[in-house]
């Protein structure tokens, strides 16, 4: 398949659009977390929109190349190892999914450090495939399997995964209505979704429901719901603005330039000058991958 790539015109403007932002975002950022913690260190403390979830500026997504209820570090045999590394370089957030298969590698993982030391998300699939069985049962069922896997009284936030058309909203009404009562009894503290088209990103701009948004941004338009990033940009500040919480995926173009440096802390810098994500995930693979792109995040100026 032929690579596409972004016009020179479009890049140019993307790329303005966010130095614009990190040179507005920059010194109010700066208010807000002092001088002696930088704006793009990855152990800084954010919280997610409205929710009252705090945790790390980064978060690990533990589903690179995730389906059927595996991912590259499961099938790797390396999942325990890089999530427990993970924490121990300092990272809060662990993002799990049904479909990764993660959930009972993170419960091992951290199962000796208390539960309030850090964050879980996960995903429900409520889509057709994805997961081996065919039945979807309700949020209220799904959620306390999920609770059995992690080892955990609670689960910070659960979303509905992999959105990709525009009626999700009435679609999902079931689960999206059982997930609200899951959360009136604190069984989990906030709930999402996680999209894959444009349609579902506007949507999940425009529903109340949502606490908070998985949303796949970075400056080349790789692996996200538009290939011109200018028309994700704004959609992600209405999130912003209504106080939803916004977490960035694809930051890397889901792995499409993982390895490629001139490409990698462009993208890192653009993102995290937003000014309108609370926090990134990356899908890391290995422990020598954690640390650098620590290192790379320690790294970016933002000024």
């Amino acid at each position: 398949m032929k690579k596409k790539n972004l016009t020179r015109r479009q890049f140019l403007a993307t790329m303005s659009a966010g130095a614009g932002t990190i040179l507005i975002g920059s010194s109010a950022c700066a208010a807000l977390v002092g001088k002696s913690e930088s704006a793009s260190d990855p152990f800084r403390t954010i919280t997610l929109g409205k929710t009252g979830i705090k945790t790390t500026l980064l978060g690990m997504g533990t589903g690179y190349s995730g389906y059927n209820r595996s991912s590259a570090i499961t099938r790797a045999g390396v999942a325990e190892s890089v999530i427990r590394h993970a924490y121990e370089a300092g990272i809060r957030f662990f993002d799990c999914a049904d479909s990764y298969g993660t959930h009972p590698f993170t419960a091992a993982a951290l199962k000796s450090i208390p539960r309030d030391k850090y964050t879980i998300g996960t995903k429900m699939w409520v889509s057709r495939g994805g997961i081996p069985e065919t039945e979807r049962p309700d949020a209220q069922i799904v959620v306390d399997r999920f609770r059995k896997e992690l080892n955990t009284d609670y689960i910070d936030l659960v979303q509905l995964h992999c959105m990709t058309n525009g009626e999700w909203s009435s679609e999902q009404r079931r689960f999206m209505d059982g997930l609200e009562n899951l959360k009136a009894k604190k069984v989990i503290r906030a709930h999402g979704v996680s999209v894959h088209s444009f349609d579902a990103l506007k949507v999940a701009a425009e529903d109340q429901w949502v606490d908070v948004i998985h949303v796949r941004i970075n400056p080349y338009g790789e692996n996200m719901d538009q290939r011109d990033p200018t028309l994700v940009v704004p959609v992600i500040e209405k999130f912003h603005k209504s106080g939803k919480g916004v977490i960035a995926m694809k930051v890397v173009g889901g792995g499409k330039f993982k390895n490629d440096p001139e490409k990698i802390d462009p993208s890192l810098k653009f993102v995290l000058g937003l000014g309108t994500v609370d926090m990134i995930i990356i899908g890391f693979e290995s422990t020598g991958q954690v640390d650098n792109y620590i290192s790379r995040m320690k790294n970016i100026s933002l000024g």
